[in-house]
């Protein structure tokens, strides 16, 4: 049977170019209505978040705190100069165990002690809506 010329004719979508997935045809029945996260979902994800903010402000504080410690006693202590790593440097040696270069590094562990402790107490939670 031959077709009549001036009936048009209609040419089925899955024809119509290469063969994409039903995702990407943009079929009706193939694609996922996505919702919004749930309100518990979100109230999740922020006490997460804010959980998260909380334990890399105490380590950070926890972290400026001992090195801190550390660079205010370790200078006035022998280990500081008798080490395998100076005794093959005796310039070096002779440098850090100068009492201003000892000085120096204790007063950035106060420093450093300092700052680990201003950021715990000016630490602030923004108000949630």
């Amino acid at each position: 049977m031959t077709a009549d010329p001036n009936t048009p004719q209609t040419i089925p979508p899955a024809s119509l170019g290469p063969k994409l997935p039903s995702s990407e045809r943009g079929d009706a029945s193939a694609t996922a209505v996505e919702t919004a996260p749930s309100r518990s979902e979100r109230r999740r994800y922020v006490g997460l978040e804010l959980w998260l903010h909380r334990i890399t402000v105490l380590t950070f504080g926890l972290v400026c705190a001992v090195v801190g410690v550390l660079l205010v006693i370790l200078p006035w202590r022998p280990e500081w100069t008798d080490n395998h790593l100076l005794m093959v440097y005796p310039g070096l040696r002779a440098f850090v165990a100068d009492g201003f270069v000892r000085g120096v590094c204790s007063g950035l562990g106060i420093l450093d002690i300092w700052i680990g402790f201003s950021e715990a107490i000016h630490y602030h939670e923004e108000k949630r809506p």
